[in-house]
């Protein structure tokens, strides 16, 4: 199947709920009117609203159809579950998005840093360094580590608009798999320098290791936000078995 096709459904289909086309609780069109809209199989409708059921966005119903279940919040909320770059997720929560790059390095990874990462020591990488913020706030801090034998050609100027575009659409890598962790640690000198932290102490980090289709890793990424304009959000679905 195309992916091309059923992205493009998915990708419409999402504005249209977080736009509030689809009202919060609405059915969407059934298969059979998405099928003509779009003017596609009904294996690809199904495709992309499988993918909006995994990112919370749906729930299908068996008979029924499928209903608008997203909500808009107030706060800016990062999913936890999915895999979307830093660009998306501002495109999500409606706010405007500005990178800037702190340190850009090609590094060969040591017994610390295999430690951290999961990168064997002798590994090439890229060490990026950047400081995010949504309209005009800086709020996360990013610490990047890219295995440079999947990633080649990253530049400061990619780093600035969106390495994930870079690595899929000019590389070909396909993006697949993200382990997380959320914690919360106390801030660092480099988190005070570059982020109004008001009065707090603290940060919410998320720390992930992902992987392309064959099970290599490619990124590890240190994530570090000001806890008080942040919402994590994941999606989970209850397994049904027999048992007390």
């Amino acid at each position: 199947m195309p992916k091309a096709k059923y992205d493009h459904i998915y990708k419409d289909l999402k504005e249209k709920i977080e736009t509030e086309y689809y009202a919060y609780q609405e059915m969407l069109p059934s298969e059979n009117t998405l099928v003509g809209i779009y003017s596609c199989s009904r294996n690809t409708v199904r495709r992309a609203l499988a993918e909006l059921t995994a990112d919370g966005y749906v729930q299908p119903m068996h008979g029924k159809g499928v209903r608008n279940i997203f909500q808009p919040v107030e706060q800016t909320a990062f999913t936890v579950g999915g895999i979307e770059s830093f660009k998306e997720s501002a495109a999500r929560n409606r706010k405007k998005p500005f990178t800037r790059v702190l340190q850009f390095a090609e590094i060969t990874a040591d017994e610390k840093i295999e430690r951290r990462t999961g990168f064997k020591k002798g590994t090439e990488l890229y060490y990026i360094q950047r400081l995010r913020s949504l309209d005009g706030k800086p709020l996360i801090l990013d610490h990047n580590y890219f295995l440079k034998e999947l990633t080649r050609g990253i530049t400061p100027e990619i780093a600035v608009n969106s390495i994930y575009e870079y690595l899929e659409n000019v590389r070909g890598l396909t993006i697949s798999t993200s382990k997380r962790t959320l914690t919360v640690e106390r801030v660092t000198q480099v988190d005070e320098k570059y982020i109004d932290l008001k009065d707090y102490n603290c940060m919410a980090v998320i720390t992930s290791q992902t992987f392309n289709d064959n099970g290599i890793q490619f990124e590890y990424t240190q994530s570090r936000h000001r806890p008080d304009y942040f919402m994590f959000q994941d999606v989970a679905t209850r397994n049904h078995r027999s048992g007390t």
